[in-house]
């Protein structure tokens, strides 16, 4: 399924290393392959951390990325080459602004604006978590809650990608909701995660500019899950359809990511087929880096 032996954060390094290519729409051009998943199409987190790696790339002036808002349009094919088009829509004292089109077989698949920030002193204002969780030393892994179990819709190849084929360990609190829904039926949950080894650097990235790219990246995989969790509907439940509709994100503050960090996520509603989770970012130390919000479908039949 992947080309990489063991879990390896080069998952996340492989999908963000972006090639030139010839401008054909707008100002700059990118092209990036998805990565290799057991569904019948591409995580969407690919799409989002590409596009914020086309954006970073074209903002020279040291301005630092912070906001996205985003569209998912079409499904992208695993193992492709998207292309990425860039469109420079501001550049002022400030802020400056970015579009990004991702392309397919020539039909857009993702859209978004992003914006960046050259910062100013002033007031500062941090929020707080809420609920202390268990360290993530104390919780199982996804690989050590995984073996020996089997049911629904799980096969040996989407086993083998949630234990180790994401580029990162990640560890539910109250529990996972890969086969049954672990924990009460809340509209909370906190998943601890990390690279699963020290993250490579990025061609044409900054250090800095490639966690945010991660952060990105590493987002999109349970941002829906507190959702399925209230309304008792774990992955691998028979007939489960989701599929991500929109994505913003806030980057308040720059923040490690060699060290374990909590993403606590709350369901803020479900209705006609779809559900919205946001998502915080905080440090083991509970700074806050940065906030979610995402839109998806979720269908059961």
């Amino acid at each position: 399924m992947s080309p990489h032996p063991a879990p390896t954060s080069e998952v996340f390094t492989d999908s963000v290393t972006l090639a030139p290519a010839e401008p054909a729409r707008f100002d700059l051009a990118f092209t990036a392959v998805t990565q290799p998943c057991p569904w019948p199409k591409a995580y969407g987190g690919d799409l989002v951390a590409q596009a914020a790696a086309a954006a970073m790339r074209s903002v020279t002036d040291g301005k630092t990325l912070h906001s996205m808002h985003g569209y998912f349009l079409r499904p992208a094919e695993i193992g492709a080459s998207v292309r990425y088009e860039v469109e420079l829509l501001r550049d002022g004292r400030g802020y400056s602004t970015r579009q990004v089109r991702g392309y397919q077989n020539e039909k857009p698949l993702y859209v978004c604006l992003a914006n960046f920030a050259a910062g100013e002193p002033g007031a500062v204002f941090r929020a707080a978590l809420t609920a202390p969780a268990p360290q993530p030393e104390e919780l199982p892994s996804s690989a050590a809650y995984l073996s020996g179990r089997t049911g629904g819709t799980m096969t040996a190849r989407s086993k083998s990608y949630w234990s180790g084929g994401r580029g990162f360990d990640m560890r539910h609190v109250p529990g996972p909701v890969y086969l049954t829904v672990e924990g009460k039926r809340v509209p909370h949950q906190a998943v601890w995660l990390r690279p699963f080894d020290g993250l490579r650097p990025v061609g044409g990235l900054s250090d800095a500019q490639r966690d945010q790219a991660a952060l990105a990246y590493v987002c999109d995989y349970t941002i829906l899950e507190p959702v399925l969790r209230v309304l008792d509907l774990p992955w691998a439940k028979p007939g489960l359809v989701t599929a991500s509709l929109d994505h913003a994100m806030w980057f308040h503050r720059p923040g490690p990511m060699d060290d374990w960090l909590l993403y606590a996520q709350e369901a803020v509603a479900a209705e006609a087929g779809r559900g919205l989770g946001t998502g915080r970012f905080f440090t083991r130390d509970h700074l806050h880096l940065a906030t979610v919000a995402q839109e998806g479908v979720i269908r059961a039949s």
